[in-house]
């Protein structure tokens, strides 16, 4: 496959499995051993039932969670996506609670293909303007001791 190629691969990802739902398409996406660089501590599932998680759990969170790619490079077996999400956090994310808040939040995903499926991806996210947004505590560095 060509960086053309790739990239289409890259919007139907985004289109299909975030803005549809539809996580059946991340077989087709992730190689079987695709590994994922993520700056967050993950217990994510390997290969693509790894991001069919990650997917349906945010997706739950944020069940009107729209994403929309802002910007797509590719060179070689590289491709990178700047892209804007939003939506409303009605249900669990992690160790938070539903906030009922709306949020609107960006990432870039770099992409790294092999024999035609995604082999590799590093994940960076604004998570400090998300958990802003929805008004959860964040802790840089320490979190809080008892007698604070």
């Amino acid at each position: 496959m060509g960086v053309e190629e790739n990239k289409a691969l890259v919007l139907q990802f985004y289109e299909e499995v975030w803005n549809r739902g539809n996580l059946d398409v991340t077989s087709e996406v992730f190689a079987p051993k695709y590994v994922r660089h993520d700056l967050r501590p993950s217990k994510a599932l390997p290969g693509p039932a790894g991001q069919a998680k990650i997917a349906a759990d945010f997706r739950a969170a944020f069940p009107d969670l729209r994403m929309e790619v802002d910007l797509i490079l590719a060179e070689g077996d590289l491709v990178a996506a700047r892209w804007t999400t939003e939506g409303t956090n009605t249900g669990r994310w992690g160790d938070h609670p539903a906030t009922g808040r709306w949020a609107r939040f960006s990432g870039v995903n770099i992409f790294r293909f092999r024999d035609g499926k995604v082999a590799e991806l590093w994940n960076h996210r604004d998570d400090l303007g998300l958990v802003q947004q929805l008004r959860v505590e964040i802790y840089a560095g320490a979190a809080p001791t008892d007698d604070e």
